[in-house]
């Protein structure tokens, strides 16, 4: 079944950002989304999930101070734009997604797939402030971004970092920041690394910290240079993979996708949509391996089931906001699940699922911001495969090369 590829009628809603200082680097902002009520109606399956404990993270002990060159850094330091992922609870309900993915009548202006490319566009902000960051280089590779707010901050690691203005270390780059040349192995450039991070997330500068480590390459399955702290990854532009997988069920030839509404007590997009099952890919570890561990995780699929998990392909894109250079890449896959089953959290990472229809799903993402953000690409690239969009719709080919922006590699 195809959408209506029309424009729809967006709902009326507005931002309101509260502004407050926490501290002196970052200024975190809360949205908060209101809306009008609709007079629809759906039936759909939803399930509630009661808040569990958070999942297991990779942990070590603590380091011994490796960094000896440390200064603490004072008030009047050049301050991080606000992180608009944290301290962002979303109120809106299942019934408020519920009104507003009922189709509308089409307009006569058809083929319109405007709201999707808005969608895309919202994970595609900043290109014009890549003038901004120094390349990062280990072994005369290119494996991120750094802004030069922010390598003003590292200058004080001079046992880490090191910022050559030439290529006079036998680079072909110029004016770029790399490791001291001291840290030869991947295992000694994660401890030293790691302790930076340390600092600067004590000192509030890179909020979040994980403890889950992300691989530092040029390109996907190349050379690990070292590993890094999975919150730190866009402060130094590295390439950054995931996992997202379309759980879905057919009934009387109509498809509908599982969605997951995340937990308020998550870090980042609290209380926004979701996948069925997603997560970042670690260190270590395949995106066969990480998909069917999401899913347990997650949704309390079984092995027997995940494993007939498809990869389908893959989304891409770049976002620049203050110091942050988000080189994401995320492959897809798709599920299909037997139509007696129930996602049940085992993580508490979800707070509960709905099974909607596809094209009533298509209506939340074209009318709404409901949905964390990159779900979004997921979702339209999934309409591409099912047959949701046609080469009819005005913009179809443009929307579908966009899916894949920057470096896909």
């Amino acid at each position: 079944m195809l959408l209506g590829c029309s424009a729809a009628v967006s709902p009326s809603f507005q931002f309101a950002a509260v502004m407050s200082m926490a501290y002196p680097y970052r200024i975190p902002i809360t949205h908060n989304l209101f809306w009008q009520k609709h007079g629809f109606s759906l039936h759909l399956i939803s399930i509630s999930i009661s808040s569990k404990s958070q999942p297991n993270r990779i942990t070590s002990s603590p380091l011994r101070p490796l960094v000896t060159s440390f200064t603490p850094i004072k008030s009047n330091s050049v301050p991080l734009v606000t992180d608009t992922t944290s301290g962002n609870i979303n109120t809106f309900t299942w019934d408020d997604v519920v009104r507003l993915s009922q189709p509308q009548p089409a307009p006569t202006h058809s083929s319109d797939l405007s709201p999707f490319f808005d969608k895309i566009q919202l994970c595609n902000r900043g290109s014009e402030l890549q003038s901004d960051f120094l390349q990062f280089i280990i072994e005369d590779q290119l494996v991120g971004y750094l802004h030069h707010g922010f390598v003003d901050l590292l200058r004080r690691f001079s046992d880490v970092f090191i910022f050559p203005q030439s290529n006079s270390h036998g680079s072909r780059f110029r004016n770029y920041v790399t490791l001291h040349e001291s840290l030869k192995t991947a295992e000694d450039r994660t401890r030293f690394v790691a302790e930076v991070i340390r600092c600067l997330g004590e000192e509030k500068v890179i909020p979040g910290i994980r403890n889950e480590l992300y691989p530092v390459v040029s390109s996907f399955g190349s050379q690990v240079y070292f590993s890094l702290e999975r919150a730190a990854a866009p402060y130094f532009g590295i390439k950054a993979y995931g996992v997202h997988m379309n759980g879905f069920v057919e009934r009387d030839e109509e498809k509908f996708l599982w969605i997951g509404k995340r937990s308020a007590l998550k870090p980042t997009y609290p209380g926004m949509l979701d996948h069925l099952a997603a997560g970042g890919l670690p260190y270590g570890i395949s995106c066969g391996e990480n998909i069917v561990k999401e899913c347990e995780e997650e949704a309390g699929i079984p092995l027997s089931i995940s494993q007939q998990a498809i990869p389908v392909g893959a989304v891409s894109y770049i976002d620049i906001e203050g110091f942050r250079y988000k080189r994401d890449v995320l492959f897809c896959y798709d599920l299909k699940l037997p139509d007696s089953f129930i996602p049940e959290s085992r993580d508490g990472e979800v707070e509960s699922f709905k099974l909607i229809p596809v094209k009533n799903v298509a209506n939340v993402i074209r009318k709404t911001h409901f949905f964390k953000p990159n779900c979004s690409l997921v979702i339209i690239d999934f309409l591409f495969r099912h047959g949701y969009i046609s080469p009819e719709c005005l913009g179809y080919l443009d929307l579908l090369q966009r899916l894949k922006n920057g470096d896909c590699s």
